[in-house]
């Protein structure tokens, strides 16, 4: 069985209040390390067998139309786990 990740992330432009909150509640921890938040979305797909380019092209059309939407998203990370990865 393999698996293909998604990221997608707010376009630079557009406003991410749970990334600016998540931003200001980490200093409030005592963690001041990161110098800005983005919060975006992580789609995990299962496949059948081995991840082919044939999979991996139907994974970015499925990103493109329903996965995301272009106008304030973008597609930022579609590929395949490796085997270590896709235990974690």
């Amino acid at each position: 069985m393999g698996r293909i990740i998604v990221e997608v992330m707010p376009k630079p432009e557009i406003l991410d209040p749970q990334g600016k909150a998540v931003g200001s509640a980490l200093p409030r921890l005592g963690i001041t390390s990161f110098a800005s938040v983005r919060q975006g979305k992580c789609f995990h797909l299962t496949v059948d067998g081995p991840v082919t380019e044939e999979l991996l092209a139907d994974a970015r059309k499925a990103a493109e139309e329903v996965l995301s939407n272009p106008i304030i998203e973008d597609v930022v990370r579609v590929e395949a786990l490796d085997e270590g990865e896709a235990t974690k």
